[in-house]
């Protein structure tokens, strides 16, 4: 009946059954406060604080949020520190070792994987030892030979606990590390070519990162992160939309099964073609949006943010390369109204400008001389519009022209004052300068153009 009464008494806090509880003795150790942090993404995060208490222990003690599957560590505000397994296991470990080397000498209770993981830590350890004691005794040739078995015998560790351990999420963590072989012939035994063999290498590249197991975001960054963003930052970035998207939808709907990879894949990979400046990469993004972000399994935005998303895709699909390009009627400084559809040229060049931006300043005389050299080897004419038609802004528009020479025919300078539509609005002009090359059918064959890029860009489109 005490006992009743006494719990009774207790706060709301105290009577919490914890969700972790973890406790860290180091002989020797000098410390007063030590942090449990978690790898994340490229990064890392401090989740809890402890200080030492009375019998020289840190103990982390969770009542609010449990520690997710993954790799988790303790550290020493001078950036000391020891890595741990959550993975499978409830987290109520103990773990103890002394100053000398946190890691050697850990022992841990209530953990299998984390018996397991402090096992290979170890050998790597020893390995490392070996090898900076033998870097003094031996001449470089022999050295080098050394080491190069000594790695082998470590790699063959690595390989006998991913092979007889799978279960175990070092296993895990260093199969997903791995490349996976290449064959040079298929099932048949016919010999694959260069492209077969990236088309292979492209479609099992995650083959050996567990991507539908969320414990994967909470290991260091060389394990998941880099892996992730080198296949699409290097092995996909000159491949045209349509082969980007074939390659990451399977990656996205395999990681599915993990809610939380599965959203940090999307959000991350959404920002990436979102600010892509490679002018067809719009069409990777409208395609994640309309796919994937405004679809159940987008568990985590509010409406207003998917609806947000939503109108920018759709209004970016109307401007995606291949498209034709909306109408739009402007008037010149004579107030002469002007159509892009009707204007009389085998190619143009639709050009959303401002005096006033410090970048146009540079940009567009550029492109005004680039344009007045091949205007009529192309056929060029540009269709160009003021951005900020204020009175103010109107007069150092004249003047710009007039000072940098901007005086062809060809080159219609229009006042955005006054419009058939919001092309604000319908182009999503956000920043200036922007630049598109139409052709004589008014579809956008290029846009995203630069004052480095127009050069090429023309010889490339206009010369076919």
């Amino acid at each position: 009946m005490l006992a009743v009464v006494l719990a009774a008494a207790l706060p709301a806090e105290a009577r919490k059954k914890p969700l972790y509880d973890l406790t860290l003795k180091i002989e020797h150790n000098q410390d007063t406060v030590m942090y449990l942090g978690c790898y994340y993404g490229k990064g890392n995060q401090v989740l809890d604080t402890a200080r030492v208490d009375s019998k020289g222990r840190f103990v982390f003690t969770g009542t609010e949020q449990a520690l997710k599957p993954g790799l988790y560590f303790f550290a020493n505000p001078k950036g000391t520190y020891v890595e741990f397994v959550v993975y499978g296991e409830k987290p109520f470990f103990t773990f103890e070792t002394d100053e000398e080397n946190w890691t050697s000498n850990m022992k841990v209770k209530g953990s299998r994987q984390n018996d397991f993981f402090y096992q290979f830590q170890r050998a790597d350890i020893a390995v490392s030892q070996d090898l900076d004691k033998n870097r003094v005794l031996m001449d470089s040739v022999a050295f080098k030979e050394y080491t190069h078995d000594a790695l082998l015998r470590l790699d063959s560790v690595k390989q006998s606990c991913i092979d007889n351990h799978p279960e175990m999420f070092l296993s895990k963590m260093m199969l997903a590390t791995l490349e996976v072989p290449t064959p040079s012939v298929n099932e048949q035994g016919d010999t694959l070519t260069d492209l077969q063999r990236r088309d292979y290498f492209l479609r099992h590249y995650f083959d050996h990162i567990p991507i539908d197991d969320e414990a994967i975001l909470r290991t260091p960054r060389a394990v998941f992160h880099d892996r992730t963003m080198t296949y699409f930052d290097s092995y996909l970035k000159y491949a045209m939309p349509e082969a980007i998207i074939e390659y990451m939808d399977p990656v996205l709907d395999r990681a599915k099964a993990a809610p939380e990879v599965f959203q940090w894949l999307l959000i991350k990979l959404t920002q990436k073609y979102l600010q892509s400046n490679v002018m067809v990469h719009d069409e990777v993004y409208v395609h994640l949006v309309k796919k994937y972000y405004a679809s159940k399994d987008n568990f985590w935005s509010s409406p207003s943010s998917i609806d947000k998303e939503l109108v920018r895709a759709n209004k970016w699909e109307r401007l995606l390369v291949g498209r034709e390009a909306p109408e739009l009627i402007l008037f010149d400084t004579n107030h002469v109204p002007h159509s892009l559809h009707a204007l009389p040229a085998k190619w143009k060049l639709l050009v959303f400008w401002s005096p006033s931006c410090g970048h146009c300043k540079h940009v567009i005389p550029a492109v005004y001389k680039v344009f007045d050299q091949y205007k009529e080897q192309y056929g060029l004419a540009a269709f160009t519009i003021l951005t900020e038609p204020d009175d103010k802004t109107r007069k150092l528009w004249k003047e710009f022209m007039a000072e940098n020479g901007m005086t062809s025919p060809a080159w219609l300078s229009l006042d955005g004052g006054e419009a058939n539509v919001d092309w604000h609005d319908v182009y999503d002009i956000t920043s200036t300068p922007q630049i598109y090359l139409l052709d004589e059918n008014n579809v956008i064959q290029a846009k995203k153009i630069g004052e480095g890029s127009i050069e090429q860009i023309l010889k490339a489109v206009c010369s076919k």
